[in-house]
């Protein structure tokens, strides 16, 4: 037997290497003068004090997410550039409804075989969505792990950190009933449900990722990449502008029904308007593929609504205001007296 190494086990050191050289003037390019540690050591050194000086009390708030099987998609299409974006956006997102500002964050792509071109598509969105939030991207790490993943498969993991003013944190705990709930769309399933749309697109209607549908402007893979968006700036837009909001929920898996009982207090519920924001074709395409009730699709997708802002109806006109360069503001619906449950009228 002649000689082996860790290639012929599977995993080239060379492509890691090379895959680094590929990234690191990108993820260079979202540092903040607060970063002082580059590319290549064991940790990632953050200079705290610039920011905590701004505040009287910090609190340190921290979201770990992934992107799933949209992953899969990718893949399949052979298109990496945007589930960079959907990842740093899926985190960003869970963290800014406690009302925190978004400020590092660290990535893990893993898969079966490292490809460095891959990996520069992925990072080169996730670049993109950090300076466009101000997050520094202090950090990552990728993983060969031949076995593990099968051929072609890639996971993506990311963990984001903010911080807060104790006694701005975003609880809903102030919400009554005659509240109004607000909506800001979606791009379409943002990072849930692709186990399920997956199953309805290419077993059910037997489609390809580069099929065409008349309800579809875009292919079915390009339809079903359409990023996550980030709201980072729709969030600081309203509470910048000192604007009270009570209570807001990242519509993720579980769609409205899940997500915003979240944040109630005991004693609200919430009834939330049909017909009050378009929906988007994708939606419709896949009830109809499946011929799935109306519970279901709502239960596991957002339906078009990425998040959701409670406020007084006071404060209603102010938001809108505060948006309006921004996106459309959609109220759809309205906090009642009940159980922490989402009903629909």
């Amino acid at each position: 037997m002649g000689n082996i190494d860790y290639k012929s086990a599977g995993v080239d050191i060379d492509a890691g290497n090379e895959a680094v050289e590929r990234i690191k003037d990108g993820v260079k390019s979202t540092f903040s003068s607060n970063v002082l540690t580059g590319l290549g050591s064991f940790g990632s050194l953050y200079d705290l004090k610039p920011i905590l000086d701004k505040y009287q009390n910090p609190v340190m708030v921290q979201s770990i997410d992934g992107v799933g099987t949209k992953t899969i998609i990718a893949r399949n299409l052979g298109k990496f550039d945007t589930i960079g974006i959907d990842l740093l956006s899926a985190c960003a997102n869970d963290i800014l409804v406690m009302g925190a500002r978004p400020l590092t964050f660290l990535d893990y792509i893993a898969n079966d075989k490292l490809d460095p071109a891959v990996i520069e598509e992925i990072v080169s969105g996730m670049v993109k969505a950090c300076r466009d939030s101000g997050v520094s991207l202090v950090g990552g790490e990728t993983a060969e792990m031949p076995d593990t993943y099968l051929p072609g498969e890639h996971d993506l993991v990311g963990v984001i950190t903010g911080v807060v003013e104790k006694d701005k944190i975003i609880t809903g705990k102030t919400i009554q009933p005659g509240d109004v709930v607000l909506g800001l769309l979606s791009s379409g399933l943002h990072t849930n449900g692709y186990s399920f749309a997956r199953k309805l697109f290419f077993e059910i209607g037997g489609y390809d990722v580069n099929d065409t549908i008349p309800e579809l402007e875009k292919s079915v893979g390009l339809t079903l990449l359409e990023p996550h968006i980030n709201y980072t700036n729709h969030v600081f837009a309203l509470l910048d502008a000192g604007i009270d909001v009570k209570g807001i929920a990242h519509i993720t898996g579980g769609g409205l029904v899940e997500n915003i009982p979240r944040i109630l207090p005991d004693g609200v519920g919430v009834e939330i308007q049909k017909n009050s924001w378009p929906v988007p074709p994708v939606f419709k395409l896949m009830k109809k593929l499946g011929n799935i009730d109306c519970d279901e699709m709502r239960r596991t997708f957002n339906m078009g609504i990425g998040i959701v802002f409670i406020v007084d109806p006071h404060n209603v006109d102010a938001v809108e205001n505060a948006l309006e360069d921004l996106t459309t503001v959609h109220e759809i619906g309205s906090v009642v007296s009940g159980k922490k449950e989402v009903g629909f009228k």
